[in-house]
């Protein structure tokens, strides 16, 4: 199982960054996807999270903000990220649950800064 996490930087407040996470060594299409984050010095929180079907789900602090999708032809999911703001600014993290085994990517950063 392999995650990949791409998209992250260095954005101004207000601004938008979208995030994929390039999944390989399953079946992609037979799992829920979630974004994680973790920003310095706290624990890493639920983001969102995309089911089979490709029903959505989102921590308050972030709802009509970011967007969770999926591409199962190409193994992909998406965080599409608009009005960002500086508590936004973490190591963000694709996940997937396994027969009960967590897999996680590396990571990508993104900070939001004026």
């Amino acid at each position: 199982v392999q995650l990949v996490e791409s998209g992250g930087g260095l954005t101004q407040p207000g601004g938008s960054l979208r995030l994929s996470c390039a999944a390989s060594g399953f079946v992609f299409s037979l799992y829920g996807i979630r974004w994680y984050r973790q920003a310095p010095g706290k624990q890493r929180e639920l983001v969102a999270h995309i089911t089979v079907g490709g029903s959505t789900r989102y921590v308050d602090s972030v709802k009509g903000r970011f967007t969770i999708s999926r591409d199962n032809a190409k193994n992909a999911v998406y965080l599409q990220m608009n009005s960002l703001k500086p508590e936004d600014t973490a190591d963000y993290y694709c996940n997937v649950v396994i027969a009960s085994e967590d897999y996680w990517g590396q990571g990508t950063q993104v900070t939001v800064s004026s």
